[in-house]
């Protein structure tokens, strides 16, 4: 028989709480001594009690069982397959293929691996409805799950440009592809370049769901999830809430269109507080950060190497980043539990109020023409360049740390050497139709000035 620990205790309101802690303040103000503010206005209070949850929002999803993935990069088609065997074997569960190049003999790559019981995701470079057609055909056979993540708006923010389509646009070729394969999850919304490019929490939620819904206002025939590709930050409590809000906007936005399947989030550990130098810290910043997207309630996670900055890709990186999802997986039990965070006050609290406001700026965004159009503007560009400038401004002071970088930095570590790829911001002079948003990460400063004094 269950017996109650806590009955003999009296029941303390929020309000007893409010009272003791001013006391124990000894008359300084309790608002500005124990209430701070996130950069989303977000007020952050010492103690979170049930009293105040009346009326909170609810999550309505029940995605624990979190896949593995093995991010790949697709030139050599023999290599890749190789490689997306040996992740499988070695852990992966799923599979993220980057194609740059539409001659790729995609037939020979997804016949070669067992799709059966391997979700795939495509990260493609162009749009084309023979090379989707390919992939539907393969998929078919071996009664695979693809997700083909096509997201031509979010080239246009990258890139500054469109796909070249022999269509008048990029929507009519989507259109073509939504009739010739209804049921296929073709759709994707990529939000990790809003994080990586500095954008606050408020800014990626409205931005990921005003985006997504640029394409139900486009494209009618939409059957399966719309993926959504998240990329999350060491601000722990935050990010576990803010993949809450998105899936809680998302389904409101949806239901407005009759579409009642939830999204897919595709989270990945976000490269903007990743660091050259002291490149260790970077996996102690990814244990966590994946930690949050599964308890955030992520369906898919793929890490990001330690040294995926400087170091081509390699086995030892791979190997590192798949074991860390292993250990939370299959030692940790992450994935037992569905919406691990419901019950914890504080988190819904900060899931209540960034939805809140996310909404807000959402609406603002619709009543000023949608997403598509402030895009266009060079609003959106706008924006994340002035939330970016803020939190560069508090690394530049010191206020927000990255240990070993603008913080107990070890003075003998030397990288100038170690570097394959080059880790900073790569400009590219061409004609666009708009200014693209760029990532950057804050520590490229520091690691500049560094490196010139090796």
């Amino acid at each position: 028989m269950t017996t109650n620990q806590f009955e003999d205790f009296d029941p303390v309101s929020s309000k007893q709480w409010k009272q003791k802690i001013q006391f124990e303040l000894k008359g300084e103000d309790y608002t500005n001594s124990v209430i701070w503010n996130s950069p989303e206005g977000i007020k952050v209070k010492p103690f979170y009690h049930k009293d105040t949850f009346a009326n909170s929002l609810k999550v309505v999803t029940k995605a624990s069982k979190f896949k593995i993935c093995q991010n790949i990069f697709v030139f050599d088609v023999d290599k890749s397959i190789q490689r997306a065997l040996d992740s499988l074997h070695r852990g992966a569960e799923s599979l993220c293929f980057s194609i740059e190049d539409q001659g790729i003999a995609i037939e020979k790559l997804l016949q070669s691996l067992p799709l059966e019981n391997v979700p795939v995701y495509f990260n493609l470079r162009f749009i084309c409805m023979d090379f989707m057609q390919k992939i539907a055909t393969i998929a078919h056979q071996k009664k695979g799950t693809i997700y083909y993540n096509l997201d031509p708006i979010g080239q246009l923010a990258r890139d500054g440009n469109w796909f070249a389509t022999p269509h008048k646009t990029n929507f009519d070729t989507l259109n073509l592809i939504a009739t010739k394969l209804p049921n296929s999850a073709i759709l994707s919304i990529d939000s990790s370049l809003y994080q990586n490019a500095g954008a606050n929490m408020v800014q990626q939620i409205a931005y990921a769901v005003a985006h997504a819904n640029e394409y139900f206002n486009r494209i009618p025939i939409i059957n399966e999830p719309l993926v959504i590709k998240v990329a999350v930050g060491s601000n722990y409590f935050f990010e576990i809430a803010k993949l809450r809000a998105i899936r809680i906007l998302f389904q409101l936005v949806a239901q407005e269109y009759q579409h009642n399947l939830d999204c897919h989030l595709f989270v990945t550990p976000t490269k903007r507080n990743k660091t050259v130098y002291d490149y260790n810290t970077n996996m102690l910043r990814t244990t966590t950060e994946c930690m949050a997207a599964i308890i955030g309630g992520a369906n898919t996670v793929a890490n990001l190497p330690y040294d995926a900055l400087y170091h081509k890709d390699n086995e030892f990186g791979d190997r590192m980043a798949r074991n860390q999802l292993l250990i939370l997986k299959n030692e940790s039990y992450f994935d037992k539990v569905n919406n691990p965070a419901d019950g914890s006050y504080y988190i819904e609290s900060l899931t209540d109020q960034l939805a809140e406001k996310a909404l807000v700026l959402f609406k603002d965004i619709e009543s000023n023409g949608g997403f598509l159009k402030q895009l266009n503007q060079g609003v959106i560009k706008r924006k994340i360049q002035e939330s970016a400038d803020k939190e560069q401004a508090l690394f530049d002071a010191g206020k927000e740390v990255l240990v070993g970088t603008n913080k107990y930095q070890n003075t003998e570590d030397k990288m100038k050497s170690n570097l394959e790829l080059f880790p900073f911001v790569k400009l590219n002079p061409r004609k666009t139709l708009l200014t693209p948003i760029i990532e950057k990460r804050i520590a490229e400063k520091v690691e500049q000035e560094r490196l010139a004094s090796e």
